[in-house]
C-alpha cells in the first residue's frame, strides 16, 4: 500500500498516512482538526520476488542493450571508413 503525505493549511503539521488506492483521502488534521492537503511526491516502491527488474529483468536487457550498442558502433566505423574512403578517393 501507497504511503501518503498531508500537511494541515492551519497549524503546519506534516503526517503520513498507508492508505489503499480505493480509501478517502484524509482531510482533516489529527492535531488540530483543521483542514489539510496531500503533498506531491515521489513513490517509494520495492518489488519483491522474481520476474522482477531486480532479479530478472537487467541480467536479460543488460546484454541485449550491450549488444545492441556493439553493433550500433560497428555500423558507424564501417560507415564512417567508406565516406573517408570515397573522400580519397578509393
Amino acid at each position: 500500500m501507497p504511503i501518503y503525505e498531508y500537511k494541515c493549511l492551519s497549524c503546519g503539521y506534516e503526517f503520513e498516512e498507508i492508505q489503499k488506492f480505493s480509501d478517502p483521502v484524509v482531510s482533516i488534521c489529527p492535531k488540530c482538526g483543521g483542514v489539510v492537503e496531500k503533498k506531491i511526491s515521489a513513490p517509494a516502491v520495492q518489488f519483491k520476488g522474481s520476474g522482477w527488474y531486480v532479479t530478472d529483468y537487467t541480467k536479460k536487457n543488460s546484454i541485449k542493450s550491450s549488444e545492441r550498442k556493439n553493433e550500433e558502433v560497428k555500423e558507424k566505423a564501417k560507415k564512417e571508413n567508406v565516406a573517408e574512403a570515397h573522400s580519397h578517393g578509393v
